[in-house]
């Protein structure tokens, strides 16, 4: 017998724990999730990059800047009086000791380290007659003691200078450059004129060559390793060679006497290599405090020597930098601020598009009983998991690959786009859980106006003050200036774009085919139940397209500009000349014409020394060119100097004394004689009479001249002037290459004389302005802001296409039942997605048109360009048909892409979803 079963007693169960709201929601939508860290990752990336990108080019620039203006401009040079008899080596080293520890506590100081000695403060003439000279004039000695100079010397004959020897000469040693120079010999006694002092003597003991004459330690020292050839202060000037010895410590009490007057001086180079764009400003207050504040006072104080005096151009070199800066800044960050727009437009589409997929969603938990707060909290979670560590990892590979010592602009720039990635889905979730507010073409016609009347004001300000003010640093309004632009032309293709694709559309009605007129109709209505075609994707591409094109336009004008300006610092496309003033050897211009390249080739005659013979008899200077009219005409075009007719200078010119037509410039028009003629006498003696056919501003063959000069047709003049058929200058147009024509001027030119011959080339020059740093980061900039902004704008149209995907599914799956082909459900979705890409292009070109017609006038390009240039941008058609161009076949193929890929399985999927 069996007992009872056994009873059991059951509680209430367990309550059931709720499921993790966000490792639930990545885990039902992993691809979604990945897909916004990525875009996290790379937006993060770029924005944290952009700062340190540009701290870097600044420091290049200002550094290669720095290094272009030497190290004795770079330098802090400390001087005072040397009074005779109280010099000693000990002293020069105490000071030298005092000025380095006061300034290695504001500056590195350069690795070839301080230089300090003394030197007389004049030279003295040299009258021995064996001493080499030039237009008989003595040439001049002066003398230097270096306590450092065994250091970077090597003795090469002789002995080392020592003590002068009561009533003897100064012992010295020269260069061995120097006397080879003056003819001067070991063992020479070299004498000089009688003075107040005397008639000091100078004794060569030795010869020394300098260890590396490119050394810092040689740059600002007097003509101690080669002669200096130096003018006269007479009228006319003559030149004659300088040049300095040195000598030894236990001379140092003959400088003195030697120089009427001596110098003690300490050269302290500063170290450009580490110096940083973004402490300019306290460095130029340090170094002015130097030169005259209280840093310099204290010096004064510390070393005893109450004339101590430092100089610098280092306060002035800081400044103008600065100024470079400032003035690139802006046109440096127009490109960036670009691919910031398009970068917010698509977080936006991205926003949007999840807003669609999880509307219902959102609708039930706020119907269910969830607050509009708590929902936003629980999509912020979800996105901080993704967002933050995409966001972490892309701002450390910034800082890992562009290293730079600032981390401020850094995490400033990637917190804001980390922001606006968490910030996007939430706020439009935000908006989707609140009661509507109002009409929406209201709130859509309100915000418009807000738009234009921004763009109006930065337009107007940016007229006004220049994209560049002088002393300001970057101003957001002027910058966004060309992107409020093209938001303008956004929103106005938004409103004229559906009116244009719906009268295609009735175009495309009448025809016989169903798919261009669906395509277009559904175009122009939009989709997905929307009364109008998305904005957004359109704005993406019409920003992308007019930040390409306007910053194109802004790099297509400096070259243009630039070469121009090498053109009229040249003459023309290539220039020859001897230093000497010797005639250019015509086989050397003959062959120089025959070069690939040349267009067209002239060679010029000048007379420095000719002299306009007043009425009054007073007479002027001039200058007299010679050259061939057509040639010359053509020279002048391609410079932009000096434009003329060449049929004023080709007429028929009588012989005997008749005036010849001249070009003069502007002071030459007036003082002619009765019957309007110049008399015009050469530095030869002979004399001629020129008529003034025409005024000119200028001249191609006298960069910087625009007063005192004349020009001559070659033929009149040469069968008057003889000495004008052998030519001073050569000058040809065309695009020649620089490194062919200086081979040639080196194969060509006499034996021995390589070095007196003279060449620039228009294409060198522009080679050499556009070697700044300064412009290559912000062209290297611009272009990989294009290319951001491209993929941005690329991603909005992808993203664009897919928030219409499943609306254009559903129709095409309806369409497939009803005998719809594969073929033309392609055809129908590029009919519906490239008419706004399209249009996107074409807007974008017109609105950065329209940019470089309306800000292009106050662009100051003198930064970018290398040299001082007026104002204005060129406007031409290839920069801005290239990006306009180039953006749209990109658009093009995303949308046959995704048809592609995406058409048939959205299709597939519509239908098996009909099935159950």
């Amino acid at each position: 017998m069996t007992g009872p079963a056994p009873t059991t007693e059951s509680g209430p169960p367990p309550a059931a724990r709720p499921a993790p709201w966000v490792r639930t929601r990545l885990r039902a939508t992993p691809l979604s999730a990945l897909l916004a860290a990525a875009l996290a990752f790379v937006t993060v990336l770029l924005a944290a990059s952009l700062p340190r990108a540009l701290d870097r080019g600044a420091d290049q620039a200002l550094r290669s800047f720095l290094d272009r203006q030497g190290p004795a401009a770079t330098s802090l040079l400390a001087t005072a009086s040397a009074e005779s008899g109280t010099m000693t080596p000990k002293e020069l080293d105490t000071v030298l000791a005092v000025l380095r520890d006061r300034v290695a506590q504001d500056f590195t100081l350069a690795a070839d380290g301080p230089v300090h000695g003394s030197q007389s403060n004049k030279a003295r003439d040299l009258t021995d007659p064996g001493v080499v000279r030039i237009e008989d004039v003595p040439s001049r000695l002066g003398l230097v003691h270096l306590p450092q100079a065994a250091a970077h010397t090597t003795l090469v004959a002789g002995r080392l200078p020592g003590a002068t020897t009561p009533g003897g000469p100064v012992p010295v040693m020269l260069s061995q450059a120097v006397a080879q120079s003056l003819g001067i010999r070991l063992g020479t006694v070299l004498n000089t004129p009688s003075g107040t002092s005397g008639t000091p003597r100078a004794e060569v003991v030795g010869l020394y060559t300098a260890t590396d004459e490119t050394s810092t330690f040689w740059t600002g020292l007097p003509c101690l390793t080669r002669v200096c050839q130096s003018r006269t202060t007479t009228v006319p000037p003559k030149s004659y060679w300088q040049a300095a010895a040195l000598v030894g410590a236990e001379s140092l009490d003959q400088l003195d006497p030697w120089g009427s007057g001596a110098e003690d001086f300490w050269r302290l180079p500063v170290d450009t290599t580490v110096l940083r764009a973004d402490q300019l400003q306290g460095d130029a207050k340090k170094t002015a405090a130097y030169v005259a504040g209280p840093t310099g006072s204290a010096l004064v104080r510390a070393t005893g020597r109450t004339d101590l005096r430092v100089s610098s151009r280092l306060p002035a070199l800081f400044t103008q930098a600065q100024t470079r800066q400032q003035a690139a800044a802006p046109l440096a960050a127009i490109g960036p601020a670009g691919v910031a727009g398009v970068a917010l437009v698509v977080f936006c589409l991205a926003a949007a598009l999840t807003g669609d997929r999880r509307a219902a969603e959102l609708r039930l938990l706020r119907a269910r009983g969830g607050s509009r707060g708590g929902i936003v909290r629980r999509l912020l979670g979800e996105n901080l998991v993704t967002t933050l560590p995409a966001a972490a990892l892309a701002t450390a590979t910034a800082v890992l690959l562009l290293p730079t010592p600032r981390l401020a602009a850094t995490v400033s720039a990637a917190s804001a786009a980390t922001l606006l990635a968490l910030l996007a889905f939430p706020v439009r979730a935000a908006v989707l859980l609140s009661a509507p507010r109002g009409p929406a073409a209201r709130r859509r016609l309100v915000g418009e106006l807000l738009v234009l009347a921004a763009t109006t004001a930065a337009i107007l300000e940016t007229r006004r003050r220049g994209v560049a003010p002088a002393g300001a640093g970057v101003d957001p309004l002027l910058v966004a200036a060309p992107l409020l632009l093209a938001l303008c032309g956004g929103l106005l293709l938004a409103r004229v774009q559906p009116l244009l694709v719906g009268a295609f559309a009735r175009t495309a009605r009448r025809g016989t085919g169903l798919i261009g007129f669906l395509g277009l109709a559904r175009a122009s209505r939009g989709t997905g139940g929307k009364a109008r075609p998305s904005v957004l994707p359109l704005v993406a591409l019409l920003l992308a397209v007019t930040t390409a094109g306007f910053g194109a336009t802004v790099l297509a004008s400096v070259d243009a500009t630039r070469l121009q300006v090498a053109r009229q610092t040249v003459g023309g496309d290539a220039r020859i000349t001897v230093a000497t003033g010797a005639p250019v050897p015509e086989p050397l211009t003959k062959a120089a014409a025959a070069l690939p390249g040349v267009r067209r080739a002239l060679t010029v005659w000048t007379d420095d020394d000719a002299t306009l013979v007043g009425v009054s008899g007073r007479s002027a200077r001039v200058t007299v060119v010679v050259a061939e009219p057509r040639a010359y005409a053509e020279l002048a075009r391609t410079a932009g100097r000096g434009l003329f007719d060449p049929a004023l200078l080709t007429g028929d010119v009588p012989g005997g004394d008749a005036p010849v037509p001249a070009l003069v410039s502007a002071d030459l028009a007036g003082g002619t004689s009765g019957d309007g003629t110049h008399r015009i006498r050469f530095g030869n003696g002979k004399e001629l009479r020129a008529k003034a056919a025409a005024t000119v501003e200028a001249t191609p063959v006298l960069p910087g001249y625009k007063a005192g000069f004349v020009v001559l047709p070659a033929g009149p003049a040469t069968a008057r002037i003889p000495q004008a058929a052998h030519p001073s200058h050569w000058f040809a147009t065309g695009e020649i290459d620089d490194a062919r024509l200086r081979d040639l001027v080196q194969e060509a030119a006499p034996a021995g004389a390589t070095d007196h011959y003279r060449v620039r080339t228009s294409a060198g020059t522009a080679t050499e302005l556009a070697a700044d740093p300064l412009q290559r980061s912000a062209a290297r900039l611009f272009w990989a802001a294009v290319a951001g902004a491209g993929g941005f704008a690329l991603l909005a149209v992808l993203l664009g296409l897919v928030r219409a995907a499943p609306d254009r599914a559903a129709l095409l799956a309806r369409l497939r039942t009803m005998g719809l082909r594969p073929r033309q459900g392609f055809l129908l979705i590029l009919a519906e997605s490239l008419p706004q890409a399209l249009a996107a292009a074409l807007g974008g070109g017109l609105t950065a048109v329209a940019a470089v017609a309306l800000l292009g006038p106050a662009v100051d390009l003198s930064a970018l360009v290398g040299a001082v240039v007026p104002a204005g941008l060129r406007l031409t058609a290839e920069p801005v048909l290239t990006q306009a161009l180039g953006l749209a076949a990109l658009a093009a193929v995303a949308v046959l892409a995704e048809a592609a890929v995406s058409g048939r399985r959205q299709i597939t999927t519509e239908l098996r979803a009909g099935d159950h």
